[in-house]
């Protein structure tokens, strides 16, 4: 379980107490070892547990491992319990530590009535207004209504698809119309009260008194769905496919934005299941409230990014992060990139990279516009590993931006570069379009007659099967008497030329004179 805080800090130690940590100290010295992580994964703000009570213990059952510890005679009694095979049960998915977020939930009991335990308010019978026993009532009663259903299914399936309703059809037609006939009789004066009642003294804590709002059949109805959805929810959790809090942050506040976002990131359990997540927008550190971040703000002292600053030109400033020496911002960057992409996979690994991340400065500091992520060894000479534009920055040229400036490393770097894949479907469309350009431009100031796609690599540092499927895709190359041909589309030059005219001069480009970078030398 994750610990982080908003204060500002150093990252401290974590403290793991684990069962491998026990039969170690058993065989060697009959006492306690406490393993420590010097780098933990699951903090990227860097704060340690406030008390002993927060400690991780990552053992299911850890009233038996502390009674292990304490107690001589069961010590040595158990320590042939790692010769057994290991036992799977259900019950060891469930984090003991966590709670129903429903105000006087013991978290016993499943709205499903096949879980002895919840941990989601969509499992939780007290806010659905029950108890565990009627929920288990409930389960049994739909389980035998659903054999009753399949037994009349298979007797009717060798039956012509369009047959005539049967008795038995024609009657539970009827007893539907019937129950249906008083649902729009409204509400007594005393269900009103007692309506407000509940409403008043539980809010939004508890969901709202169902019962003679509509026909006994349609609440039935609908209950059966409630605990269909609240089935599939538990199993995937079971399964690991979704955790609790998961997908849970829908907007962040970033500066004097409010971002809606995208994907799911995996922030913090404590900070996920918020909704709303307040952030720094530039030292990115994460926070619960508008009042936490009002006080960061009056005594944070970032008013841009770590590292050094390798370009800058006008208002635009591109700084190199190093990922090893800054590894907490780092880390909250990819948090923070990860709501709105949805193919990225790295979190917390962030050591072996290089962040270059552009900005746009005012007097009030440098804001976030976008960054690109690169390996400082990379093996296939990938220039790109992750890229993204804010969405408030979208569509304004600034991933192009990103993608000619990390083109323009390569060339400095005298290497011939590509991005990383799978592409997402925006960054896919931005090197199309990228790509296209470059050939464009290219074409437009060749002179000669014959044209190499090695040469083309060289001069522009785009990998040679990018270029040929950029030439494909605008019906560029050709297969003609055992030759392949580049058709110089005049068409296409024009329409690209007319629209550079029509754009003007404007600051969306990168000029390669304003970059300051020598390419690092080992890391």
């Amino acid at each position: 379980q994750t610990n982080s805080s908003e204060s500002d800090g150093n990252i401290p130690k974590r403290t793991r107490l684990t069962r491998a940590s026990l039969r170690l100290s058993q065989s060697s010295q009959d006492t306690l070892d406490v393993k420590q992580d010097e780098s933990p994964p699951l903090t990227p703000t860097g704060n340690a547990p406030s008390s002993e009570s927060e400690l991780d213990i990552s053992s299911p059952n850890a009233s038996h491992d502390e009674s292990l510890a304490k107690d001589p005679a069961l010590r040595d009694s158990d320590k042939d319990l790692s010769h057994r095979p290991k036992r799977r049960r259900c019950h060891e998915t469930y984090n003991f530590n966590m709670k129903c977020p429903t105000p006087g939930c013991n978290s016993l009991g499943h709205l499903t009535g096949k879980h002895e335990r919840h941990f989601a308010v969509s499992g939780c019978p007290l806010y659905h207004n029950l108890s565990a026993d009627e929920c288990k009532v409930k389960a049994t009663t739909r389980e035998k209504h659903e054999e009753e259903a399949k037994v009349q299914e298979e007797s009717n399936r060798h039956a012509t698809r369009h047959q005539t309703p049967t008795s038995r059809q024609t009657r539970y037609k009827e007893q539907v119309t019937e129950m249906r006939k008083g649902r729009n009789s409204g509400l007594s004066k005393e269900q009103k009260e007692k309506y407000m009642e509940h409403r008043q003294s539980h809010g939004n804590t508890r969901e709202p008194l169902l019962e003679n709002i509509t026909s006994e059949y349609d609440l039935e109805l609908f209950r059966k769905a409630q605990a269909r959805a609240s089935e599939d929810l538990e199993r995937l959790r079971i399964q690991g496919q979704i955790t609790e809090g998961s997908n849970m942050i829908k907007t962040i506040l970033f500066g004097r934005y409010e971002l809606d976002t995208w994907y799911h990131s995996p922030y913090p359990e404590e900070y996920a299941r918020l909704g709303r997540l307040y952030v720094c927008e530039f030292c990115l550190k994460y926070m619960k409230s508008q009042t936490i971040l009002r006080r960061h703000m009056a005594k944070c002292v970032w008013k841009h990014p770590p590292g050094d600053e390798v370009y800058r030109k006008g208002a635009i400033s591109v700084f190199e992060v190093d990922g090893k020496k800054n590894k907490i911002y780092c880390q909250n960057l990819c948090l923070l990139a990860k709501l709105f992409l949805d193919h990225k996979t790295l979190y917390y690994d962030v050591e072996p990279f290089l962040f270059y991340v552009m900005t746009e400065a005012d007097n009030t500091g440098c804001h976030l516009v976008g960054y690109f992520s690169k390996e400082k060894n990379s093996f296939l000479n990938y220039n790109v590993s992750c890229i993204l534009t804010m969405p408030q920055y979208m569509r304004q040229g600034y991933g192009k931006m990103l993608i000619d400036f990390s083109y323009l490393l390569s060339k400095v770097e005298e290497k011939v570069g590509s991005p990383e894949r799978p592409l997402s479907d925006l960054g896919l469309i931005s090197y199309r379009s990228y790509w296209k350009e470059v050939l464009l431009r290219y074409m437009y100031n060749f002179q000669g007659k014959e044209i190499s796609i090695k040469e083309i690599s060289q001069e522009t540092a785009v990998n040679p099967v990018d270029i040929v499927s950029t030439l494909q895709s605008l019906q560029m190359l050709k297969y003609w008497k055992g030759k392949h041909l580049v058709l110089k589309r005049q068409d296409l030059i024009d329409e690209w030329k007319s629209k550079e005219t029509k754009r003007g001069s404007n600051n969306k480009t990168i000029d390669p004179s304003s970059l300051k970078w020598t390419p690092p030398k080992g890391t």
